[in-house]
């Protein structure tokens, strides 16, 4: 076949249109076959966690059996005993926390209780951004921001990016819409004048460092406003030796009177105060004891990540590829239900932690479960509007798993480089441009700016300890 040569050792020509059309072939009937076999082990490993059925016998005995637990296996360790005994495989990396597999939501079996336990911890979380519809707590978070400044700002900079993007002459959209600008206005002053972060809280009585002491029982008082678990410190000079106590907070109209805290409320306040100024708004926890934001863009038709510890925008693999951090389970709650939103931070297998909490198609479940309980009182055309943005967003996520097996792929051919993969359109996350917009050169990847750096390194979040300034935000006021 004219320009295509099948040996190896050939140019870089020779990889064309017709090469890379038989490798995809390749690829797709391997996973397909990959699927298939994954699928018929879930759906035998099933029926043995029912009642034994003289007619399942028979094709329970044709598969392979999992390790003696009761518990059923997710579908890592269904991997990993399958290799185990069939010796090495030649297939490729299974992307145990990234691929999208053919799975049937089904319920926690009564009898495993790590999934039940899972699912309670998720039900519970998922009432989190509920508080933030208060509308007597909306009035209240608005008469602590300066509007005419939020807006002030806002206005400048969207007439700024509409400027650059009419003066491209392309008839381009501007890269972010005026009410993106109202919330990374409001994260500017939220971090930069608002609110505070606490290491070790200083003396109330002579204002010198304090030392942890522990945990302590929480009063009726600090109960009331969410405080499940208070922090206990002793100041360090000899002379005062008073003991100091840091509550942690879980409600938001406390978090507006002490304006202080770490992670968890900065997250919950700065998520508050978005609702308040009229965005949609997501709480996402993080299994590995982190909390931030996620903002609805109109104009991208996308979710936006925002950290307002680091003041981050739109840069999701910040907590990988910059802290350093793996992780295992990234849910994102709001008014409108919960989405497994992993596969957007945790783009390669090296950064993923085992999902051991549950299996997937549990966990599958347990977010439709979610959305049908926020959904039940919506508007037919509500329900409607919503479902096709999760289409969208699950159209999104896929797009980074197949990003992340091309570029894997990639780097096993001969002359390509693993740093610069094409994505075909049909791949690429909708709302993005030729490049993803997230797309961070390793300079505005930084290793965690909030907190003491004894307190970050013994979380394994230093990473690159180094300040990025956006060029094109004002300096802290």
């Amino acid at each position: 076949m004219a320009g295509r040569s099948d040996r190896p050792g050939g140019s870089q020509d020779q990889y064309g249109e017709e090469w890379a059309r038989d490798l995809r072939i390749q690829f797709e009937s391997l996973m397909s076959e990959r699927r298939r076999d994954d699928f018929e082990r879930s759906r035998a490993s099933r029926s043995r966690l029912n009642t034994p059925d003289p007619s399942n016998l028979r094709a329970s005995s044709a598969t392979p059996t999992a390790s003696g637990s009761s518990r059923p296996s997710s579908s890592y360790s269904r991997d990993r005993t399958h290799q185990h005994r069939d010796g090495p495989s030649t297939q490729p990396p299974s992307y145990s926390s990234l691929r999208n597999l053919p799975i049937i939501p089904t319920p926690p079996a009564p009898h495993d209780r790590e999934s039940q336990k899972f699912r309670n911890l998720l039900v519970s979380l998922s009432l989190t951004p509920t508080k933030y519809e208060n509308p007597g707590l909306l009035d209240e978070a608005l008469q602590v921001i300066p509007l005419d400044r939020i807006y002030g700002e806002a206005e400048e900079e969207s007439q700024v990016l509409q400027a650059q993007a009419e003066s491209m002459g392309d008839g381009r959209k501007p890269e972010w819409g005026y009410q993106d600008c109202v919330i990374r206005a409001l994260l500017r002053w939220f971090k930069r004048s608002f609110f505070s972060w606490v290491n070790n809280p200083p003396c109330s009585v002579c204002l010198s460092p304090t030392v942890a002491k522990g945990m302590t029982q929480p009063t009726p008082d600090e109960n009331a406003c969410g405080a499940l678990r208070v922090e206990l410190y002793e100041c360090s000079n000899h002379s005062c030796r008073a003991f100091e106590r840091f509550p942690r907070y879980s409600d938001v109209w406390r978090l507006l009177q002490t304006r202080r805290g770490r992670c968890g409320e900065w997250a919950n306040c700065f998520s508050m105060l978005c609702r308040a100024v009229g965005g949609r708004v997501r709480w996402v926890w993080n299994a590995e004891d982190h909390i931030w934001t996620e903002i609805y863009s109109e104009l991208k038709q996308r979710w936006i990540h925002v950290d307002a510890c680091e003041e981050a925008w739109d840069n999701p693999r910040l907590y990988t590829e910059g802290w350093g951090k793996q992780m295992s389970y990234c849910i994102a709650f709001s008014i409108d239900g919960a989405t497994d939103v992993t596969r957007r931070y945790v783009r390669k297998s090296e950064h993923a932690l085992e999902r051991n909490r549950c299996p997937e198609e549990v966990l599958l479940y347990i977010m439709q479960e979610i959305k049908s309980l926020r959904r039940a009182n919506m508007s037919k055309e509500d329900r409607f509007r919503l479902e096709k943005e999760d289409s969208s967003e699950d159209r999104e996520l896929r797009g980074y798993v197949v990003a992340s097996i091309t570029q894997a792929v990639t780097r096993i051919v001969p002359g390509s480089s693993g740093s610069s993969v094409p994505v075909s359109p049909a791949a690429r996350p909708s709302g993005s441009s030729t490049t993803t917009d997230d797309q961070k050169v390793p300079a505005e990847q930084p290793g965690r700016q909030s907190g003491n750096a004894e307190w970050v390194a013994a979380r394994g979040e230093n990473g690159r300890r180094h300040q990025y300034q956006d060029p094109r935000d004002p300096p802290p006021r």
